[in-house]
């Protein structure tokens, strides 16, 4: 009933840019088909950054059969980079008569699908919950439907968590056999995939932002600005955002007398702001920034993003303190400011008297392969 309800919001939604692809396939299979073959191993994540993390997985699993699932266009992307077939996931009433029997399911980080969950389990798939998480936030809403939950991971043979803290949450909710092995991010390859040549000036890096942390960051390098002829680059989460970024960074340029360009045109850093309007170069970008200012965690409602990249490439990370979907990786990343909005400014020039944020740590995947390929 609430598909058919939503019919009519599904269909407008189809016409934005960011849903174009991923709504018409999830809700409606278009171009969307069952995977060829059973008895192979699909993972399912979510996004970008779960697919990214797939990486050092994929690499040990060699030649097996792998399969793909994902939520978001991006992720699909990143996913359709390996050799694989990836999908998208279908809306859980398609689930039933769409999902073939595979050797195992493999779901990342906090993708909890009761019609996934339970369909494939009866259908003699083993299910694995990997980089397993759930926040201190989300923690209490789940506890008011702790009995659905137990109900859902009673289908899971192992639960692979990120924290103690993971840990015990999965406790509360009636879940059994968990491992804690830290963040699967941990274990993979950080790695810039372009050269470009270093201004000769101070280079910041807002990495990963979101809608209202861009202004927060030009209004805070407009004041840096008087005390050092830096230069910053702005790289938005979601690529369907370019233009409204870019108008936003054109009203402080031109109120401000400062050069606006876009990365996509020419590929250099010859401006004093610089919209990144290109996929797949935050690594590139941050191999040559000196600060970073990493977006999603200025706002409530995010979580934060990764910090890992800009800390292997040395950069002095900036970040908000609303970074709850990363805490477990934040714990291994020094030297990291953590600031409100208002703050960023006072963060900048505190940057001067601080050392490159560092990763410590890595983790062992070679348990969960031999689990995996058991």
């Amino acid at each position: 009933m609430l598909y058919f309800v939503a019919l009519p919001l599904l269909v407008y939604l189809s016409f934005k840019q960011k849903y174009r692809e991923s709504i018409p396939s999830r809700f409606f299979l278009f171009n969307n088909p069952r995977f060829k073959k059973d008895n192979g191993i699909w993972f399912h994540v979510c996004s970008l950054g779960e697919a990214s993390a797939l990486k050092p997985l994929l690499e040990f699993l060699g030649n097996q059969d792998i399969k793909i699932t994902t939520i978001t266009h991006t992720g699909h992307s990143e996913a359709k980079r390996y050799d694989a077939e990836v999908r998208y996931l279908p809306y859980e009433m398609f689930i039933p008569l769409w999902a073939k029997k595979q050797k195992i399911l493999i779901v990342l980080e906090a993708e909890f699908w009761f019609m996934l969950f339970s369909v494939l389990r009866a259908k003699g798939t083993r299910v694995i919950l990997l980089n397993a998480r759930i926040s201190e936030k989300s923690a209490k809403k789940y506890l008011q439907f702790a009995w659905f939950y137990k109900k859902l991971l009673s289908n899971v043979e192992i639960i692979y968590a990120q924290s103690e803290a993971d840990k015990n949450r999965f406790l509360a909710l009636g879940a059994k056999n968990i491992e804690v092995m830290g963040n699967i991010k941990l274990a993979g390859k950080i790695a810039k995939t372009k050269e470009y040549k270093k201004p000769e000036v101070e280079l910041i890096v807002a990495g990963s932002t979101h809608d209202g942390e861009e202004e927060s960051v030009l209004k805070s390098f407009v004041e840096y600005r008087k005390q050092s002829d830096a230069k910053l680059a702005v790289v938005p989460r979601h690529p369907e955002r370019f233009e409204a970024v870019y108008e936003l960074m054109k009203k402080y340029a031109d109120k401000n007398s400062l050069t606006l360009s876009r990365f996509s045109q020419d590929r250099e850093f010859k401006t004093d702001l610089i919209l990144i309007d290109a996929m797949g170069e935050l690594n590139n970008i941050y191999a040559i920034s000196d600060i970073a200012i990493l977006g999603g965690a200025f706002k409530e409602d995010v979580g934060g993003h990764n910090p890992l990249e800009p800390a292997h490439f040395g950069c002095k990370i900036i970040t908000g303190k609303h970074f709850f979907h990363q805490k477990e990786l934040f714990k291994y990343v020094h030297h990291v400011q953590y600031v409100e909005s208002d703050e960023i400014h006072k963060a900048l020039v505190k940057c001067r008297e601080l050392p490159p944020s560092m990763v410590e740590e890595k983790i062992d995947l070679k348990p969960v392969i031999e689990r995996i390929i058991k």
